[in-house]
């Protein structure tokens, strides 16, 4: 199939730049209109985001054997053609048996590239950037995709391949209906350690612009950083803070050896277990002060998921006073936020109030692949279209 440059076929509007960018205007009083601070731009190393409004990883299962393919093509590009700045593809796993399930996203051969580029052109093609979160699911691994049957069952080692031995800090199950999963070797760290290596390595062969490492909702870092699942007795545990975040750190460390400088690292974490024991908003901006130090650019705030006595309080926005506590007490990095975040006027308010710097939407973007557009509407200001939907502009507007 020939990929489709519009370029290659016309000229396009002189004051035309990419859907989601702020339309340029001729009118002689354009230049004291005041942007919302939605549709301003930022720069995080070498990335000029044209907006703030970013699509979160969202896991698809729709991967055989790790490989994306046309649903994902489709997918991702139609949020590219509605104007996010960036977008953060799914979890991918780095070792085969670090997939959540069978269908997971995976980046842990070679061959993962060349279908992840193929999806990376597409979206630079209008003008926005592509990333992808880095994972490895622990003890959560070898289950179904959330939407089938049995989806919070562990499935059993199979010869079909849809299930797997599952590994962890510790030998202690999530909950009652998954597997005990085996305690990790000092060789296993190592391995897995490497893993993350090796597929930042791709990510760079693929043409990713940024990486996301996935350290939240309960999956492999979140289970060593956590007290409640990490109850080792060596250098990656040991009841301590520094020991217990020593796994996540080597992480960073391997990936900075690959992943050039100039391209914008981040981590999400849990920054909040809400369970008795557990890791704590105190643990995060602790842990978020030591990664500012070590060439991490983005620090992705969401919270729970690694204790099945959580007690969370979910309503709109629920997230963000995390978010604005780190923000609060560091200094260099650029702080995101996520969490029922719904509408134009809450992600105003939020970067308004300087309590996050980004912010990263899932579900509503998977309502409605153009939200920014919606959000633009919302905030009236105007915005370029995909050029193609130009005729697809809401009427009856202030502008």
């Amino acid at each position: 199939m020939q990929e489709f440059k519009p370029t290659n076929l016309y000229t396009l509007p002189s004051t035309y730049k990419s859907p989601g960018a702020p339309s340029v205007t001729t009118t002689p009083d354009s230049s004291n209109v005041e942007l919302p601070k939605t549709f301003t731009p930022i720069t995080i190393k070498n990335m000029t985001l044209k907006n703030r409004t970013v699509v979160s990883p969202m896991c698809m299962y729709s991967s055989e054997d790790g490989f994306m393919n046309d649903f994902h093509l489709g997918h991702y590009t139609s949020y590219a053609k509605g104007g996010a700045s960036l977008i953060v593809m799914e979890a991918a796993a780095t070792i085969a048996n670090g997939r959540i399930s069978y269908a997971d996203a995976g980046l842990y051969k070679d061959e993962h590239i060349a279908p992840l580029k193929r999806i990376i052109d597409n979206i630079h093609l209008y003008n926005s950037y592509a990333g992808i979160q880095l994972a490895h699911a622990g003890r959560k691994a070898s289950s179904n995709p959330p939407f089938l049957d049995n989806a919070r069952f562990s499935i059993p080692e199979s010869e079909d391949g849809k299930g797997w031995k599952t590994y962890g800090p510790s030998a202690i199950a999530f909950n009652e209906n998954m597997s005990v999963p085996i305690e990790m070797t000092l060789k296993d760290i190592e391995e897995v350690i490497d893993s993350f290596r090796l597929a930042a390595e791709r990510c760079e062969k693929a043409g990713f612009d940024f990486i996301e490492i996935h350290g939240a909702h309960g999956y492999l870092i979140n289970q060593f950083l956590s007290p409640t699942s990490n109850k080792r007795t060596d250098q990656y545990g040991c009841g301590s803070f520094e020991d217990r975040c020593r796994f996540l750190l080597d992480i960073v460390k391997a990936i900075r050896t690959v992943w050039p400088t100039e391209k914008a690292l981040g981590v999400r974490l849990s920054c909040e277990e809400w369970c008795e024991g557990g890791w704590t908003l105190d643990d995060t901006i602790r842990i978020a002060k030591i990664l500012e130090t070590m060439d991490v650019d983005v620090f992705d705030c969401s919270s729970g998921g690694n204790s099945m006595s959580q007690s969370i309080t979910i309503g709109p926005c629920y997230q963000v006073p995390l978010a604005h506590a780190v923000k609060k007490e560091t200094s260099k990095l650029f702080v995101a936020c996520v969490g029922l975040i719904n509408s134009g006027k809450e992600i105003e308010e939020i970067l308004q109030q300087n309590r996050s710097d980004l912010v990263f939407l899932a579900r509503p973007f998977l309502r409605n692949p153009h939200f920014t557009y919606q959000v633009a509407h919302e905030l009236q200001v105007k915005i370029d279209f995909n050029i193609q939907y130009n005729r697809g502009r809401f009427t009856n507007t202030a502008y």
